[in-house]
């Protein structure tokens, strides 16, 4: 009567304890930084004697499941839920049933809209994420950055919290104006050949590239919203015999992605820590659950971060930035 039928379980990580219970729901089960979030709100919740259930969307931008899995996490009577939100405004008032419920409700990697629908977010800053690279990116193009042709590559019409503050501080980065920071595509800069989405997959950066290209075959820089896409955007550009002509950059840091960066396929990236993002949550979840305790954000922010390192192995002055081989060390921390 929940929904149960139309949930895309993916996980449970029985417990010692069984009093303590919390959801992690994520956007999909593939991309393998959410992959790598349930690892690590697996081990914790193993850790701390606490029973995990974990759901995903289909597809990014599937927000019905999203709801269904919240239902079923009030009914089962779970203490706190972990939620990388496919629709950061649609699936607010679910949020506030659980709240109203007694849940405590973090926001992972991806902000709510508003912020402070859920009761904290934990999450890298992905507008100086998207700044990082947009730095770079203008650094290591030096003079030629005022001629720039950019293809943007989001993640859905919808326009995602997370999608919207990497984009727009990738901009901020490369020197563009960003009109209303709230959303993407409201730019006049010449320099941006224009927007697609990708819905954060290699299949949808392969053909969202396609599709700017048709537009304007020299763009040269290309902003990605993750790495999946930024692989699909690769592979479009290659099948045009221009790999090695076009500079690309991305977000997420995670060990495929450094890979990339290592190949040559990615110009260089900002890394996120999924895995310290769910340890933390988990163990927030408990806090709540013994002692009634909320997380508290990072000084001077709205939110808990969770940190962010530019990598590369192609350092640009004035842009701070690890080395790939740090990036392998620390890549889904």
């Amino acid at each position: 009567m929940l929904g149960a039928a139309a949930l895309c379980a993916i996980a449970a990580t029985p417990a010692a304890a069984q009093d303590i219970s919390a959801c992690l729901i994520t956007k999909t089960d593939t991309n393998p930084f959410f992959v790598k979030m349930r690892e690590g709100a697996e081990a914790k919740a193993k850790d701390l004697g606490i029973t995990l259930n974990s759901y995903a969307g289909k597809v990014d931008g599937d927000n019905e499941t999203q709801v269904a899995a919240i239902e079923t996490c009030i009914a089962n009577g779970a203490k706190g839920i972990l939620l990388t939100p496919s629709s950061t405004s649609a699936i607010v008032p679910s949020v506030q049933q659980a709240r109203d419920a007694g849940l405590l409700v973090i926001a992972l990697d991806t902000p709510l809209d508003p912020i402070d629908a859920a009761d904290m977010t934990f999450a890298t800053d992905n507008f100086k994420a998207g700044e990082l690279i947009g730095q770079w990116a203008r650094a290591t193009l030096g003079d030629e950055a005022a001629n720039a042709k950019i293809g943007m590559l989001d993640l859905d019409v919808s326009q995602p919290t997370v999608g919207v503050l990497r984009d727009q501080g990738f901009m901020q980065g490369f020197g563009i104006d960003i009109a209303d920071p709230n959303q993407w595509g409201d730019e006049s800069d010449p320099r941006i050949v224009g927007h697609d989405v990708t819905a954060g997959n290699e299949e949808g950066g392969r053909k969202a590239m396609e599709n700017l290209l048709a537009t304007d075959p020299s763009i040269n820089v290309v902003y990605t919203i993750n790495e999946p896409a930024a692989a699909g955007a690769y592979q479009a550009l290659k099948a045009i015999g221009r790999e090695n002509d076009v500079l690309i950059v991305s977000v997420d840091g995670g060990c495929p992605g450094v890979a990339n960066v290592e190949a040559g396929v990615i110009g260089a990236t900002s890394q996120q820590y999924p895995l310290l993002m769910a340890s933390k949550g988990i163990e927030a979840i408990a806090a709540w659950a013994n002692d009634g305790v909320k997380p508290q954000a990072t000084e001077g922010k709205d939110f808990f971060d969770t940190g962010v390192a530019l990598v590369t192995d192609k350092p640009a002055e004035g842009v701070p930035s690890i080395s790939v081989e740090e990036g392998k060390n620390l890549c889904w921390g």
